[in-house]
């Protein structure tokens, strides 16, 4: 799914009215239509609802869904922030549907103390003051209705986006910014690039995609570098197999990853790649590894390091399509021999993760001698290990899509929405994952998922993409379960088949 800048937001909304063709202000009733049916299926029918709406079309698609609620029984008032002079043609349109419902009270507000006194046992506080388009931060009268809303008790929702946030770049420079800060976010399809990074989760709180039927003719013809990739793509990726289909048709992967003290780190990445569909799986341990693998992943084969503890020497890589190195392997001097042997000997892309990371963030020039197309792997501290600081989220994307670009490799940042870029400087956020899965282990299970994929003959983007929407759907089947306190990156390996399950059905 592509997410388009603010820009081509407005564009679409102009081709859908031009080509469908659609009124301006139809398109807005069908977006508060949308807002409505989550509406009534969220809110009890007890709860008072009051609207808080700008003078744009925001604030026309807030008068809108006040009056779908108010006709539907629920108590309504609503408070307009600008003078009447100021509305937007479609807003003006439902500022006068809705002055001819007499149940509902509507205010015009200019001062802090017309602003009602909060209940929070029964107010339902609904944001339509400024939609996507803000560019600059908001001041004066409406900068004190938005920290009104913020300092309110109750539940918040904010309409298509919490007013005050911008969409394409960040708010972090701006000091003590007047933005509301929502507990649900009803935003319209394609999703808001903002929502995507973890300095705006406090803004956004959960937000939920509607769609409200915006052209895809244009969607497709639209050019963007941002994706948001959710079931239906990781389907089209996901290839059936031929009922004579043998164990020499998947690959074979290799994983490098163990130390003393840190063999879990190889168990879990290996046993994740087994479950991840390639043919056969080769795990290159220390020697101290081998009754421990042999015992827990009796379909593993192992190949065993000259050294007792620690990874010394590469393997005969000679069979593999797919080499996996990180987990587990530690920092000692021998090791980081025999990483730069790897890659000086590497004929096709790696997987490099956790100290493999740590490593090259330390010998930044061997990272020119990656092969084409491996696959970073990092956490947002190890990833700072390689590139350097960043101002903010959108910034640290901007170093990643540069750092991809360069050295011509895949990066899959780890976090929620986990962000994956490529050579061609394209951006691509994953849709599942849970808070549970910040636990040890779980980067281990990933590297290990993306490793089988790959060893199957997948392109890398496609190991990237499909490996983490998989790794993000198990854990959130083991949160089902579990919870989030309780869930371990174990959990998230034993619900693997069941996510790969979920992506069959007709291809």
């Amino acid at each position: 799914m592509k997410i388009l800048p603010v820009d081509k937001i407005r564009e679409a909304d102009q081709y859908t009215i031009a080509h469908e063709p659609i009124a301006d202000i139809d398109l807005m009733e069908r977006a508060a239509t949308a807002c409505f049916y989550w509406l009534i299926k969220n809110i009890p029918i007890h709860k008072r609802l009051r609207f808080f709406c700008g003078t744009g079309n925001n604030g026309g698609d807030g008068l809108a869904i006040a009056r779908m609620m108010a006709s539907r029984g629920y108590d309504t008032e609503v408070f307009i922030s600008g003078a009447k002079e100021s509305f937007s043609p479609s807003c003006r349109i439902n500022f006068d549907r809705l002055n001819e419902m007499p149940s509902i009270r509507i205010t015009m507000i200019h001062e802090e103390k017309q602003l009602p006194v909060p209940d929070p046992d029964e107010d339902i506080v609904v944001d339509a003051l400024f939609g996507s388009g803000l560019t600059r931060p908001v001041t004066d009268f409406n900068a004190s209705v938005i920290r009104y809303m913020n300092d309110h008790p109750s539940i918040t929702i904010s309409i298509d986006v919490p007013s005050g946030l911008f969409c394409d770049h960040s708010v972090a420079s701006l000091p003590d910014p007047a933005i509301v800060k929502a507990d649900y976010t009803l935003t319209f399809a394609p999703p808001k690039l903002a929502f995507l990074f973890p300095e705006n989760d406090q803004y956004a709180g959960k937000w939920q995609l509607l769609d409200i039927g915006i052209l895809q003719e244009y969607i497709d013809s639209a050019g963007t570098k941002n994706f948001y990739t959710d079931r239906q793509d990781c389907k089209q990726i996901l290839r059936p197999r031929n009922k004579f289909a043998h164990k020499g048709n998947f690959g074979h992967a290799c994983l490098i990853c163990g130390s003393t003290g840190k063999m879990g780190a190889a168990v879990l990445s290996a046993h994740a790649c087994l479950r991840s569909g390639p043919g056969l799986v080769t795990v290159h341990v220390p020697q101290k590894g081998n009754l421990i693998l042999q015992t827990a992943l009796p379909e593993a084969m192992l190949d065993l390091d000259e050294d007792e503890n620690i990874f010394t020497g590469i393997p005969d890589l000679t069979g593999y399509s797919a080499v996996a190195i990180g987990p587990g392997i530690g920092k000692a001097e021998a090791t980081q021999r025999a990483l730069k042997l790897l890659i000086q000997n590497a004929t096709i892309p790696l997987i490099l993760d956790a100290d493999a990371i740590n490593i090259l963030g330390e010998n930044k020039t061997w990272i020119s001698f990656i092969p084409k197309g491996s696959i970073f792997t990092p956490h947002p501290k190890e990833f700072e290990r390689l590139v350097g600081t960043s101002s903010d989220n959108f910034d640290r994307n901007s170093i990643q899509r540069e750092f991809s670009v360069k050295y011509g490799v895949y990066v899959v940042l780890k976090g929620a929405n986990t962000a994956i870029t490529g050579p061609d400087g394209n951006c691509y956020f994953n849709s599942t994952g849970n808070p549970g899965m910040a636990t040890g282990g779980s980067g281990d299970v990933l590297t290990g998922i993306i490793a089988g994929i790959l060893a199957q003959g997948y392109s890398s983007l496609e190991a990237c993409i499909l490996g983490t929407y998989i790794h993000g759907l198990a854990g959130d089947l083991a949160a089902e379960e579990c919870g989030y306190e309780s869930l371990i990156a174990g959990d998230i390996v034993q619900n693997l088949g069941n996510a790969f399950v979920s992506l069959y059905g007709e291809f």
